[in-house]
């Protein structure tokens, strides 16, 4: 008997709950009330917005992809690359030669002149080839210029012999007065004020081809 009494109430009390006769304050969503017949609605007060704000997301262009303009070329650049990739081709063959040379000293097939002289010939073209490539790094290929003329694109070699493109801002960029050259001079500084690295260029072996967007960044070549 009392067992049936406790179900009836339990059900009669769910079909109220569901009605929305019943306040459970700690399920009603935030700015939400539950309303009934006879009941007062509960104000409930909040210390921030409902509505969380939402932040515009601002999308960066990709410096990769802009249209450029060529202010200035390098012709002799693939040279340079193909100098500076030739010091791979060196260092493997003198990694195939040095060791067979060697072994044939030690079983005395070969004079020892003979070894000295490879070693030295080995040597001295692995060091000539690294130092140029050294400083083909640092020489400047092309130049270009964005559509605003507010951003340097610089490509120059890698240390493999690849093309490596860096994006500067032309205020950043120092003119050739302010590096300290002159304009007649065969090799030219490229140099920022925000960082000691410094790149070469020329007019007289390479070629200005937007004159104006030239001066733009490295002042004027009167």
């Amino acid at each position: 008997m009392i067992r049936t009494v406790l179900r009836h109430r339990l059900t009669s009390h769910i079909l109220s709950c569901t009605r929305g006769s019943c306040l459970l304050t700690s399920r009603i969503p935030y700015g939400v009330q539950a309303h009934s017949p006879g009941h007062t609605p509960i104000q409930q007060s909040f210390h921030g917005p409902l509505i969380p704000k939402i932040t515009a997301l601002v999308r960066y262009s990709d410096l990769s992809t802009e249209k450029y303009t060529m202010i200035y070329t390098l012709p002799h650049i693939k040279l340079l690359r193909a100098v500076s990739r030739l010091k791979l081709l060196q260092t493997a063959i003198t990694m195939v030669i040095l060791p067979p040379v060697f072994i044939l000293y030690f079983q005395g097939d070969v004079p020892l002149f003979l070894v000295s002289y490879t070693t030295g010939i080995a040597l001295f073209a692995g060091v000539m080839l690294y130092t140029a490539s050294h400083f083909f790094r640092r020489v400047v290929g092309m130049m270009y210029l964005d559509p605003s003329q507010t951003t340097l694109k610089v490509s120059h070699l890698t240390f493999w012999g690849r093309r490596r493109d860096i994006y500067l801002p032309v205020s950043d960029v120092m003119t050739i007065g302010d590096t300290g050259d002159y304009v007649n001079e065969t090799i030219l500084k490229l140099k920022r004020y925000s960082s000691p690295q410094t790149l070469y260029f020329s007019t007289h072996f390479g070629r200005v081809v937007d004159r104006h967007g030239f001066e733009k960044v490295f002042g004027t070549l009167k």
